[in-house]
């Protein structure tokens, strides 16, 4: 199963490290964490490499949580210089998304990968659709959710994020941008918040997987080390570039960056149904 010739080895390491830099660029300018494409890739490359179905998703997932791990922490780092963090709203929202976190967690490996994924396609695209054709900042704002609202929505951030293997900017950017939140803000705290999904996340994904058959080589779990290990230098190094360009670019720019962004993810995953 795991005979793999040098030039295929070598192809698909190139593209784990390529992945790597696109990750960092998407999680410094859009705070999603990167693991909407690095889930994907590292599926397609378990594909190659004939690795099991039964888990193949699960080591995609926990790869990718463990991935953000240090992207996020950069990306996260990077905002926090420019003021561009809310830490009283990290404090806010933090534990009822780590809650959303373990509750996704367990439920994950309950719940049909299609079901998950055609949710979260739909999902996506709605809130594409809003970010794309909401009205400019300069509306009248909307005040920041309250109690029980504010603990649903952030506990819905985290649940969704790690059931996917993503960052909680996907969900948690059209969530703040909806109540008129800055969007360079939004995207900063977004990136902060991929690490309170992540780590716990990764954990759990590691702990879930202890002694599962047909795991990839270099598998903690489900999280493969040798995947982390090829994407996560290009991935930190390229994650203060994406910040960059999100203090750089228009905010219009950004907020329909951001929509682009969602709708291919949602177009893509739909498709894979298929």
């Amino acid at each position: 199963m795991f005979d793999v010739d040098p030039g295929q080895a070598l192809f698909l390491l190139a593209i784990l490290v390529a992945t790597g830099g696109v990750a960092g660029i998407i999680s410094g300018l859009l705070g999603v964490g990167g693991g909407i494409v690095i889930v994907p890739v590292l599926f397609f490359v378990f594909l190659a490499l004939d690795i099991s179905e039964a888990v193949r998703m699960h080591v995609a997932v926990g790869t990718s949580l463990a991935t953000i791990i240090f992207t996020g922490f950069i990306s996260a780092r990077s905002h926090w210089k420019r003021g561009s963090v809310d830490m009283d709203l990290l404090k806010s929202w933090g534990p009822w998304i780590a809650f959303g976190v373990v509750l996704g967690t367990i439920i994950g490996g309950n719940v049909s990968g299609t079901v998950l994924t055609l949710v979260f396609a739909i999902i996506a695209a709605l809130v594409a659709i809003n970010m794309a054709f909401k009205p400019a900042d300069n509306v009248t704002p909307k005040p920041m959710p309250k109690t029980p609202l504010k603990q649903i929505l952030s506990t819905i951030i985290g649940l969704i994020s790690v059931m996917m293997g993503i960052g909680g900017g996907t969900l948690a950017v059209p969530i703040l941008s909806f109540f008129t939140y800055p969007i360079r803000l939004a995207v900063g705290t977004a990136a902060a918040i991929g690490l309170i999904i992540a780590i716990p996340g990764s954990i759990g994904y590691a702990l879930f997987g202890l002694g599962a058959e047909g795991l990839p080589p270099f598998s903690l779990g489900y999280v493969n080390l040798a995947g982390l290990i090829a994407i996560i230098p290009t991935s930190m190094l390229t994650a203060p570039l994406g910040v960059k360009l999100a203090h750089t670019i228009p905010q219009l720019a950004l907020r329909w960056c951001f929509a682009g962004f969602l709708a291919i993810t949602s177009i893509r995953m739909i498709t894979s149904l298929f």
